[in-house]
């Protein structure tokens, strides 16, 4: 039996009287690609921003590494090793590329406001230098190095998506959360993100979960898919056995059986 590193518990949340999620449950293998689906307003950046811990859910439950994680902050999600990035881009517009991955590394520094000024006679050097050297691994790894000095409002919608993916990276997670990292790409810039996110998975040993509304991209690289429509789970399971459902082809594609069988 495959091990759960995330599982969710019937998850409601609502916002005065309006329903975002009910009683939404499932997990996701340690390893694996897990795909997020469903139309616009059916509550999937809401479950990962409770999975983050962004948004606090009505009733349910959150366990992270076997860990319930329902009531921990976000940082101290991070801490447990996850990783977010966001639909909207949330970089720093004013600083280096460099500088922006570097914020990803920020929880895991050791030294404080008492050691670090002290920087040559404790180990705050030696640790600037370790983590200079894991985000330049990361750099690499992305093939941005040749942005890694540029000012990061002044990239491309491309590269910036391309450089939050770093910083989430950079916090070294067990568990990264990719709210659309396709959207608004063209389709060199999709296959390129496609390709970082199946390394990112089998090379550095991180899970992904995943919004992405390209089906090409959920086929090609997901191991479990859910779908979600107006707040409930319709379906979890295999690609192919997720897009093949009727109630799936109704609520997210608009087909209709009697549509289905004109075609063929």
């Amino acid at each position: 039996m495959t091990e759960s590193i995330l599982k969710i518990e019937q998850i409601s949340l609502a916002f005065g009287g309006v329903k975002a999620l009910s009683d939404v449950s499932f997990e996701v293998a340690k390893g694996s690609v897990f795909s997020i689906i469903g139309p616009n307003g059916a509550g999937k950046t809401s479950m990962l921003n409770c999975i983050s811990g962004r948004y606090q859910p009505n009733s349910g439950k959150i366990s992270f590494q076997g860990n319930n994680i329902t009531d921990l902050a976000p940082n101290d999600r991070a801490d447990l090793g996850m990783g977010r990035t966001f639909q909207n881009l949330a970089l720093f517009g004013h600083l280096s590329v460099l500088d922006n991955i570097m914020v990803g590394r920020h929880h895991l520094l050791k030294n404080n406001w008492l050691t670090g000024p002290l920087y040559w006679a404790s180990n705050a050097q030696t640790e600037e230098l370790e983590h200079r050297r894991k985000v330049e691994e990361v750099i690499d790894f992305l093939e941005i190095s040749h942005i890694r000095k540029s000012v990061a409002g002044t990239l491309s919608y491309g590269l910036r998506k391309r450089v939050e993916l770093a910083r989430a990276m950079a916090l070294n997670p067990k568990l990264i959360l990719l709210d659309e990292p396709m959207a608004g790409m063209n389709l060199e810039e999709k296959e390129d993100m496609a390709r970082y996110v199946l390394d990112l998975n089998e090379e550095f040993d991180i899970t992904v979960v995943m919004i992405e509304h390209d089906m090409g991209v959920v086929m090609d690289i997901s191991h479990e898919v859910m779908v979600l429509d107006f707040g409930k789970k319709l379906i979890c399971g295999l690609p192919d056995e997720v897009m093949a459902d009727p109630h799936v082809k109704r609520a997210y594609l608009g087909i209709e059986d009697e549509d289905i069988a004109e075609a063929s």
